[in-house]
């Protein structure tokens, strides 16, 4: 067949029964495309679990004033009080005072300090002023009113110097337990403090070997180093999973932060009611040099010992802690 004989073919309209053929399937294809149609549509209204799902719940965040997004929990209702933690932990660190003071009627509420945790890991701010800069942003965007302010190791460092650097307006009491005020190194000035050997040492292995270290200092944190010690090993694995949420600036900026800053005038100018708790084997941030001299410092605080326990005390004696937490807020 030649070229002309195709197209001759080609242009020839199709017999009636082959166009008959077309249209019936055609019809068909439509009914089948309908019926399931209507089968999707009951479908959707028998079986609701095939609807779409609900958007996800956002985590509750606020910006720092340079933008670094601090992340924040906040339980419960009633009165206000805010946790300030330790290095290089989170929030979760306060949960056990957290859920017992919002099983109590009050409103919790704890950040994680920019670097650690969900926070924004920024290279920059990594100091007890921007710290508690970061502190008065989530205050004030929460609008709290005459809260009380917990600070555990350099969340207390953190506490005194929000106050010394905003004052007490959303203030009515504050307690630091175990916290580091006034000045953790060893200088002319304080001859009772740490030496800087050992803070250099903590740098040291922060850069080496971050999670080793975090676990070899789990050990001295909740006091497992001592004979009769009760310290699970769920604890300190716990206390690792923290840290490394941290970032490295973090880890290593805040070592200076935490152990060279002088809180001394920020005690003085404190007037609030105050609650020190601090452990008499506190092997991190020895109590002779701290809650011994802070207390004095302060205007209106009452020292509490905790014989024989360690730095991590809100852990180790949370039920003792939880107890003097509530009747100091209620009193």
């Amino acid at each position: 067949m030649d070229s002309n004989d195709k197209e001759q073919n080609q242009e020839q309209p199709q017999q009636p029964g082959s166009r008959r053929q077309f249209v019936k399937a055609g019809l068909q294809l439509a009914s089948a495309a309908a019926a399931l149609t209507a089968a999707d549509r009951a479908m959707a209204i028998d079986a609701p679990s095939l609807a779409p799902p609900p958007p996800p719940q956002l985590m509750t965040m606020v910006s720092a004033k340079d933008g670094t997004p601090i992340h924040y929990k906040d339980w419960g209702s009633g009165p206000a009080v805010v946790f300030s933690h330790g290095w290089p932990l989170t929030a979760d660190a306060f949960e056990d005072q957290m859920f017992f003071l919002a099983q109590h009627g009050y409103r919790v509420i704890a950040h994680d300090r920019r670097g650690h945790g969900r926070s924004g890991q920024s290279w920059n701010g990594n100091d007890l002023d921007t710290y508690a800069d970061d502190l008065a942003d989530l205050m004030d965007k929460l609008d709290l009113k005459k809260a009380v302010m917990v600070g555990h190791s350099t969340g207390g460092g953190e506490v005194v110097r929000y106050l010394g650097r905003h004052g007490a307006r959303r203030v009515s009491k504050i307690v630091l337990i175990g916290a580091i005020p006034p000045v953790m190194i060893k200088s002319d000035s304080n001859p009772g403090g740490t030496p800087k050997e050992a803070f250099d040492g903590i740098r040291a292995g922060v850069l080496a070997d971050r999670a080793q270290f975090f676990y070899d200092l789990s050990a001295p944190f909740y006091g497992a180093n001592r004979p009769g010690s009760k310290v699970s090993e769920g604890v300190r694995r716990w206390f690792v999973s923290q840290g490394l949420q941290a970032g490295m600036p973090a880890s290593y900026f805040c070592v200076k932060a935490f152990s060279e800053t002088d809180l001394t005038a920020d005690l003085k100018k404190i007037t609030v009611p105050a609650l020190v708790l601090h452990g008499d084997d506190d092997q991190i941030v020895p109590i002779a040099d701290s809650a011994m001299l802070s207390s004095k410092l302060l205007k209106n605080a009452k020292l509490v010992v905790y014989p024989g326990a360690p730095h991590g005390m809100c852990t180790t004696e949370k039920d003792k802690v939880n107890a003097d937490l509530l009747a100091f807020i209620k009193g």
